[in-house]
């Protein structure tokens, strides 16, 4: 992972690394065959990651129209990470009060960052970018990736749309090499495969409850059965 671009605490045209160390890091990267996941909110870090060999893009937050032509160029990939800025930052926009215990930067920067990251989102779908499925969430926020496709099916995604960037678009992020043979029912990949309650394409805020996932089978094992528990126990 490479971090480029703001924090909370800093201006969002801040560069934490100049391009010949970024550049360096991605050389070194695709010498193992390896590749970059850049975490960039400003555009100059943005650009700067592109330029210099990133293969991912996470947050993307001041993303603009030119970003957007340059990834697309490069085959890039877009990891929005739209569920924690709605967690930290949704009421906080919707009813523009400071909790107590944030600073006042750090207030007006997530309101920002909660428009313009919706934006650069918004501009991703709507040009094509390759976009993939994360949250930037750690625990206790594990297992709730799936409440992530709401906001893409919001910006304009269909729901099989956003379901592709949670399942064939994910190994991409990490490059050909070590990318697992998963995320497409095909022929030669893993048979990680989900049972719903219901249809998702009716409906994507079902993948939002894990317990709408009745089944699941990873590599071809069965891990959880809930419709065989609910069965033995009516």
């Amino acid at each position: 992972n490479l971090i480029h671009g703001q924090t909370i605490n800093e201006d969002k045209y801040f560069k934490k690394i100049n391009k010949k160390k970024i550049r360096a890091i991605c050389s070194e990267a695709a010498r193992t065959k390896r590749v970059v996941a850049a975490h960039c909110h400003g555009k100059e870090g943005i650009l700067a990651a592109i330029r210099n060999g990133a293969t991912t893009i996470e947050h993307g937050s001041y993303l603009d129209k030119e970003c957007v032509e340059l990834m697309k160029k490069k085959n890039m990939i877009l990891v929005p990470t739209r569920f924690i800025v709605e967690t930290y930052f949704g009421t906080i926009h919707a009813t523009g009060k400071k909790p107590s215990t944030m600073s006042e930067e750090a207030f007006r920067k997530g309101v920002a960052v909660y428009d313009t990251s919706l934006a650069a989102l918004k501009l991703a779908v709507q040009e094509g970018v390759t976009i993939a499925c994360g949250t930037d969430m750690s625990f206790p926020q594990w297992g709730r990736n799936g409440e992530e496709l709401k906001y893409y099916v919001a910006a304009g995604m269909t729901p099989l749309q956003a379901i592709e960037t949670a399942t064939a678009n994910g190994p991409k992020t990490i490059g050909d090499f070590y990318a697992p043979k998963s995320g497409l029912l095909k022929a030669g990949y893993d048979a990680d495969v989900i049972v719903l309650s219901k249809n998702p394409l009716d409906d994507i805020t079902l993948l939002s409850d894990a317990n709408n996932v009745l089944m699941v089978w990873k590599m071809g094992r069965l891990v959880k059965n809930i419709s065989s528990f609910k069965k033995s126990h009516s």
